[in-house]
């Protein structure tokens, strides 16, 4: 699968560092992960994301019908991170994703979506929440494509964002294009600074700042992953989130 080059001029590429694209390998855009699930196939990735040099991370999901695909994913680069996704929905297919992009510095974090629903019967929901501090950028793309034949179709997207301080920044572009008639469609779009009030109720009965800005990022980053039936992966994916917070210092 194939893309075209980056460019800012793109709906797909317009919040992405194209600096920082130029430094990845020449073959970078290139590669994608092809995942094809059989009919009636469950399946779920967990992964945490990101390092110090810039990174592309591009799945291609292909779902049988009736299967299910889940995937959670904290996206934490120190240097631009995307997670680019693609799923082609058959008929009563299911595809969950639980996404966090969190960090600082100046480094831009996305997650980019696209869902075809090209089958009736099958339902999406995405949610995705982005905290960031410093001059950092965190980013969520969602596409929903509903297709003409692709009735009682039930697709839904969910994106806020936790801005820790005020050089930081967050986009978010839900995309909806719907040419069935029997559909339920959704999103939602937030993008907010810490509630004071909260961490003042916590102050006042003794909690350290730092532990009470630390418990209410996990609340809000746990909202994405609630969807994970796994207690130990979605402690594994919320403590990689908390280490970033404690980076900062």
């Amino acid at each position: 699968m194939t893309i075209p080059t980056p460019s800012t001029k793109l709906e797909e590429w317009r919040y992405a560092d194209i600096p920082a694209l130029k430094r990845l390998a020449s073959d970078a855009l290139a590669q994608c992960k092809e995942v094809v699930l059989a009919p009636g196939e469950t399946r779920r990735h967990c992964m945490v994301v990101g390092g110090d040099a810039p990174e592309l991370h591009r799945i291609h999901l292909t779902l049988g019908a009736g299967a299910r695909a889940e995937l959670f994913v904290v996206v934490a680069g120190e240097d631009y991170t995307r997670l680019d996704v693609v799923i082609d929905m058959a008929e009563q297919t299911h595809f969950e994703l639980g996404g966090v992009t969190i960090g600082g510095g100046e480094a831009v974090r996305e997650i980019v979506t696209r869902v075809e629903h090209a089958q009736p019967e099958a339902t999406s929901n995405q949610v995705v929440r982005a905290v960031h501090w410093g001059q950092a950028t965190g980013n969520f793309l969602g596409s929903i494509n509903v297709h003409r034949h692709a009735q009682k179709t039930d697709a839904a997207q969910s994106f806020k964002a936790l801005l820790l301080e005020k050089g930081a920044s967050a986009n978010a572009r839900p995309e909806l294009e719907i040419f069935a008639d029997d559909v339920k469609c959704a999103h939602g779009a937030a993008i907010g600074q810490m509630d004071e009030s909260a961490r003042f109720y916590m102050a006042s009965r003794g909690v350290a700042p730092d532990a009470a800005q630390a418990l209410l990022v996990r609340a809000f980053v746990a909202d994405a992953l609630a969807g994970l039936d796994d207690e130990a992966e979605a402690e594994r994916l919320l403590d990689a989130a908390l280490a970033k917070l404690g980076e900062r210092g």
